[in-house]
């Protein structure tokens, strides 16, 4: 399976879920039209973006496009790629009938489709090789320790870190370690606990 450097945006869990049979890398969702309303979640769409660098990949009707639109109002265009499916009429298995347009969406792509829209849009392949800055990753077992998980006060030891650190106050424990693992390198992490 093939790393992806940039953060891929997509609009949904079932779009993530099928990305993530083909690739290797952060997928974050944009919670369909949530994201309009949701300051938390496009700073960290920006911070990400600033960081990595982002690839959208919506679906091709015209929702997709309403949401790919308004990212890319808010995203530097420098810090952004766009990745785009074929229009491909059908259902999704999931579903009982086709969407409003008839158009799979990405969870409806063939592996082999997504592949080559990411690589259309210019995505860095690492090709398996950790940047050295990152080597050390924050692990899961670093917010037990620091009590930020599995223990009686972790969720509210994790909701400061998060309001401290600029993050979603909504984030799970996974998608708190996912970020901070992209922001931050390990050392700038335990410093930043410390304080």
């Amino acid at each position: 399976m093939r790393r992806i450097r940039e953060v891929v945006v997509v609009e949904g869990r079932y779009d993530k879920n099928a990305l993530r049979q083909v690739v290797e890398a952060t997928v974050v969702e944009t919670g369909g039209f949530g994201v309009f309303n949701d300051r938390e979640r496009l700073a960290l769409l920006r911070r990400l973006a600033a960081e990595r660098g982002l690839i959208l990949l919506t679906d091709s009707d015209g929702a997709g496009f309403v949401i790919r639109n308004f990212l890319k109002g808010a995203i530097p265009k420098d810090q952004l790629k766009q990745a785009y499916i074929p229009d491909i009429y059908g259902k999704e298995r999931r579903k009982a009938a086709p969407g409003k347009e008839g158009k799979l969406g990405v969870e409806g792509m063939p592996p082999q489709v997504l592949l080559t829209a990411l690589e259309r849009a210019g995505a860095t392949f690492e090709d398996g090789q950790p940047s050295e800055e990152r080597a050390e990753p924050i692990t899961k077992a670093d917010l037990y320790t620091l009590g930020l998980t599995g223990g009686k006060d972790s969720q509210t030891r994790r909701q400061a870190l998060l309001k401290k650190l600029g993050l979603p106050e909504h984030m799970t424990a996974n998608a708190m370690l996912e970020a901070l693992n992209i922001l931050y390198t390990r050392g700038e992490f335990l410093s930043a606990m410390e304080e």
